[in-house]
């Protein structure tokens, strides 16, 4: 077939002919889009796809991502008969053992997790998983899962098939072709040059693979990944080996098995990695593999023999060592880059490709029509990460962890140990010295919780209460009843200014934040479907000058949000200044009268009320104070900036002994704000909740006189009787020991209906507390939840829970308003 003629412009260019670019043409050109371009340097499949071992499991740990696999397999067992070619696609099932009781308690997790998302799953006994797997042995194994719709694919006839798919909806598939360059102008792409030619583009798609970093740097776009070797082999015959044999997994000894001509695909992901290509991919490393290294293989054949012992009688027919992309946590990449307008990225999948890339093609095809994603997809969306995220010292270390994460134990609060301390507090120093055991968000060293001296500052991993519960618990209540600091300066702080800035962002809050200047505005940013994109803190400090306060993890993010919604004319610039400004949380009862220790301010409710923040002096330092609370107690959230951080904190610490102040993590802080049902972005609020789901109606300002995005939506969901079927409901375990950490089901008589999607000890009322997001075939009134049933399943044992739609602790709100 002849090579189709380079045109000189398209609407869409794909970069990358691997499973993802080909799907992204496919779903592209289903959705009436055949004005589409796929550029792929040497064959379809030939980097990373054509190696795959091509095993696609259902389940991920956020609904969201598992309904995307969920869709991948629906696409492939139709693909076939609308292309004509191929997919091996078989619904094989899988099996996952586990050898330990901590793997069987995450099983049953998993399979709880499994049911209320739907997905069909059984828990079985050694014997039922030898029946499935005659070619086990199961001496070992305490107890397994069963996950009938589970399968395999041939990962480069999957391909093929998709890029038929695409030429039928009128794409053009050119192999064969190098990309040189990524054209620009006035902040958007505009097309690609090749070795053969160059094409204007209205958009451009990222699906290099390997290369997606290299691409990226072309056009100053950050897309960090990093290549590590991935090693399987694939034996001669095995007894007790059929084609029909379910997919098995044994992730306590990092490895997975699939049928392939009789033999077995042996592979899996060892606990230390082995990075590769430091210096860039070689551009032809086309069908080809990487030296065979038996000593890195060596732990994961040693498993293999204790699972399958036949294995040492069987030859190995090949060993297949092909590297693959890895990111710094294991998600991949999706969506437009925060620096190019129209450069789209689908990369970085982790081994995870072929499961993926139906459910990911379509998703990236329907944001790139769409110009913003049509469901929750921040688990894999690229502005979670920033610039320095692509340092590559940094990925390389990283992605040492990264690759064993696939089987590592999951434990709860898990934190990666590689490439770190990363980004430190002004405060990290002293904080370190006080026994402060650090979790990392957004590469911010943020102490979770403070050792006992004496104590070792290091977490002991468990699915029930760790050896930190007594720690967080002395935190916990020195918050309620007396005063306790908290270094929050990871917070994300976004400068927005301009003649216009009042206007524009009025229109992006759902919240009216025209208050008078020195007022702050809690408020939601919707989407034009309602949910949310983001929850933050508005300060008005002058006319038009904002400051947004907002979560670490969310910098980028928000500021891509922002900026994308500004008007296009608008006089108006945001600036992130998070690196400039520190956030120690002065919260308890006790606050106010630490605080006048150190300052002139009168702090009093009248002088200084709730929702307001002020410039005060405070020992030597000028701060900005806000009034603000998530552990619903009275305090301040001071804003300081970085050079008078170290002092501010020892005046307070000094000012504080006698009123017994003490240093606290965020541990205690997610418990204090669970208790108080206050709700998290990415948690309770995410892009497919609206605030009328969530209970957070009163916070939006349907009356003001600008339009705010999301609005229509809302309206609309008032009147739709459906809509409260989804909500966010927080409940509290009736017995008092168990602890629970989200992702648990929820049942409401006995039927399964969500799940637990923040969970901590809530020292205060004595028991463990959930928000919850609950997904019921009725609507979710005040009734319906006074009369349900509800229980949490934890790990297969079933918990009373009491639902509360206000919370158990302070319901009125009374706490951080007081005149103490």
């Amino acid at each position: 077939m002849a090579k189709p003629q380079l045109p000189k412009s398209a609407q869409f260019v794909i970069v990358g002919g691997g499973i993802v670019g080909c799907s992204v043409a496919y779903h592209l050109t289903k959705m009436g889009h055949s004005d589409v371009v796929l550029l792929e340097q040497g064959q379809l499949s030939c980097g990373t796809t054509w190696h795959a071992a091509g095993l696609v499991g259902q389940l991920r740990s956020q609904p969201a991502m598992t309904n995307l696999i969920r869709y991948s397999t629906e696409l492939y067992s139709q693909l076939e008969a609308e292309t004509g070619l191929a997919t091996g696609w078989k619904e094989c099932g899988s099996v996952t053992v586990a050898r330990t009781e901590d793997r069987m308690t995450m099983l049953m997790r998993t399979a709880a997790a499994a049911r209320a998302q739907g997905v069909e799953v059984e828990v079985i006994t050694p014997q039922d998983a030898q029946d499935k797997w005659p070619a086990m042995q199961v001496d070992d194994v305490k107890g397994g899962l069963w996950m009938p719709g589970d399968g395999k694919a041939n990962p480069t006839d999957l391909t093929q098939s998709l890029a038929k798919g695409a030429r039928m909806g009128g794409a053009k598939v050119i192999e064969g072709i190098k990309v040189t360059d990524i054209l620009t102008e006035d902040g958007a792409v505009s097309g690609v040059v090749t070795d053969q030619g160059t094409i204007k583009a209205e958009v451009v798609v990222n699906c290099g693979g390997q290369w997606a970093r290299e691409l990226g740097k072309m056009c100053g776009v950050n897309v960090p990944l990093h290549s590590a070797e991935h090693m399987y082999i694939v034996t001669e015959k095995v007894e007790g080996v059929s084609p029909d044999l379910p997919v098995l997994r044994d992730p306590d000894g990092y490895i997975y098995f699939k049928e392939e001509t009789g033999g077995l695909v042996m592979g899996g992901f060892e606990p230390e990695a082995k990075p590769w290509a430091m210096d860039g991919i070689p551009d032809s490393f086309f069908f080809q593999l990487l030296p065979d290294d038996w000593d890195q293989f060596e732990i994961l054949l040693e498993n293999a023999l204790v699972r399958v012992p036949q294995m040492a009688e069987a030859g190995v027919r090949k060993f297949y060592n092909g590297p693959e992309s890895f990111t710094p946590d294991n998600n991949y990449l999706l969506g437009e880059a925060p620096e190019l307008k129209n450069f789209f990225v689908g990369a970085g999948f982790n081994s995870m490709g072929i499961a993926s890339a139906g459910g990911a093609g379509r998703a990236l095809a329907e944001w790139i029509i769409e110009g913003a994603p049509t469901s929750d997809l921040f688990a894999v969306d690229i502005r979670r990460f920033a610039n320095f995220n692509n340092n590559p010292a940094w990925l390389h270390d990283r992605v040492k962890e990264t690759l064993g994460l696939h089987y590592a134990m999951p434990w709860p609060n898990r934190e990666l140990d590689s490439a770190r301390p990363f980004r430190r507090s002004a405060l990290y120093d002293r904080l370190a010295a006080k026994n402060a055991v650090f979790g990392s968000k957004m590469g911010w060293e943020r102490a979770n919780y403070f050792a006992f001296e004496g104590e070792t500052p290091e977490i002991q991993y468990s699915f029930g209460r760790q050896n930190w519960h007594d720690a967080v618990a002395a935190e916990h209540k020195n918050t309620r009843e007396g005063v306790s600091i908290f270094d929050q300066s990871s917070f994300a702080k976004l400068i927005v200014q301009g003649r216009d800035a009042c206007a524009q962002l009025n229109r992006i809050c759902a919240a009216n934040i025209d208050v008078p200047v020195g007022h702050t505005v809690y408020t939601g940013l919707l989407n034009e479907r309602g949910g949310y994109e983001s929850d933050l803190t508005v300060l008005r400090l002058k006319d038009q000058e904002f400051m947004l306060i907002t979560g670490s993890a969310q910098a980028v993010h928000d500021a891509d949000w922002i900026r994308k919604n500004f008007d296009e004319d608008a006089h108006v610039f945001l600036t992130d200044v998070t690196a400039a400004w520190s956030v120690l949380a002065i919260m308890g009862p006790k606050s106010r009268a630490v605080l006048n220790k150190l300052t002139n301010a009168d702090l009093s409710n009248a002088a200084f009320p709730f929702a307001t923040v002020q410039e005060i002096d405070l020992g030597y330092a000028t701060i900005l104070a806000n009034r603000m609370t998530y552990v619903g107690e009275l305090g301040w959230e001071l804003v300081v900036p970085v050079e008078f951080t170290v002092g501010v904190y020892e005046d307070i610490m000094r000012a504080g002994t006698e009123h017994g102040i003490r240093d606290a993590g965020y541990y205690a802080l997610e418990g204090l704000r669970l208790e108080k049902g206050f709700r998290a972005w990415g948690r309770e609020l995410t892009p497919d909740i609206t605030p009328i789901q969530a209970g957070l109606s009163f916070v939006v300002d349907f009356d003001k006189p600008s339009d705010f995005i999301g609005k229509a939506a809302l309206l609309t969901a008032k009147n739709d009787p459906d809509h409260l079927k989804t909500r966010i409901v927080q409940l509290v375990l009736d017995e008092g020991v168990p602890q629970l950490w989200g992702g648990e089901a929820v049942l409401n008589n006995g039927v399964e209906i969500g799940e637990v999607r923040s969970a901590a000890y809530g020292h205060t009322l004595g028991s463990a507390v959930a928000l919850c997001q609950l997904d019921a075939p009725e609507r979710i009134t005040v009734d319906y939840v006074r009369a349900g049933a509800f229980e949490i399943d934890l790990a297969g044992v079933r918990y009373t829970a009491t639902a509360h739609l206000r919370s158990p602790y302070d319901p009125k709100g009374e706490r951080p308003k007081v005149d103490l």
